[in-house]
């Protein structure tokens, strides 16, 4: 009788272990089970610049064309940084270089034909313009020089006004593209006070590619 006492205790004894052991797999399982199950980490993009710096022209001591360097908002498609662009031009210098465009004159669209960009400003362009050939070369050249600087893949610029294709100021006819033109822009060293270009020599109009 002795032995079947000491088989039943052995039995009672081993029990809880093989208890202890059962739970324990069964966490391990499940732990296992989900690790597996887990998804994956949606991607981080990484935020784009809020601002971009971007180079605008104006004038210098109402002889030359100068440069103005600015911070503004970031921006998508080619097409829109471009209205964001003029429209900042537009909006004049913040420091002491001076408007090159009429006051009232405003962005009617503009719009990208391959290497062309194509620039439509209201009629004030033209009817607020100050009379003489320089004041026409530095507004006009204010757009054709802020557009390439800044998008050296735009190599012409073709000013309409109102939809015109075939805008003639009184000294500089806007019919064909123009190409830019840096050596309107005032040089390091030059004297302020350097004659401005004889307006009574210049010819009637200048057409195209400068």
């Amino acid at each position: 009788m002795a032995p079947i006492r000491r088989r039943k205790i052995s039995i009672s004894i081993l029990i809880p272990f093989v208890i202890v052991a059962l739970v324990f797999g069964v966490l391990i399982w499940k732990k296992m089970h989900d690790s597996h199950d887990l998804q994956p980490l949606p991607q981080v993009n990484e935020p784009a610049a809020a601002t971009r710096r971007v180079v605008l022209f104006f004038v210098a001591d109402g002889t030359r064309l100068a440069r103005e360097a600015r911070e503004i908002d970031s921006c998508g498609e080619t097409d829109e940084c471009l209205k964001d662009l003029l429209d900042e031009l537009l909006g004049g210098p913040v420091g002491e270089l001076s408007e090159a465009l009429p006051a009232a004159a405003a962005l009617n669209s503009v719009r990208l034909e391959g290497d062309l960009a194509v620039i439509d400003m209201n009629r004030a362009f033209v009817s607020g313009m100050p009379s003489g050939s320089s004041a026409e070369m530095m507004a006009v050249y204010s757009l054709v020089d802020t557009v390439c600087v800044n998008y050296p893949q735009i190599t012409r610029v073709k000013i309409t006004v109102e939809g015109n294709q075939n805008t003639v100021l009184q000294h500089l006819d806007l019919s064909d593209p123009l190409v830019p033109d840096f050596s309107l822009e005032q040089q390091p060293g030059q004297q302020n006070d350097a004659a401005s270009p004889d307006n009574s020599n210049t010819p009637a109009t200048k057409k195209g590619y400068p």
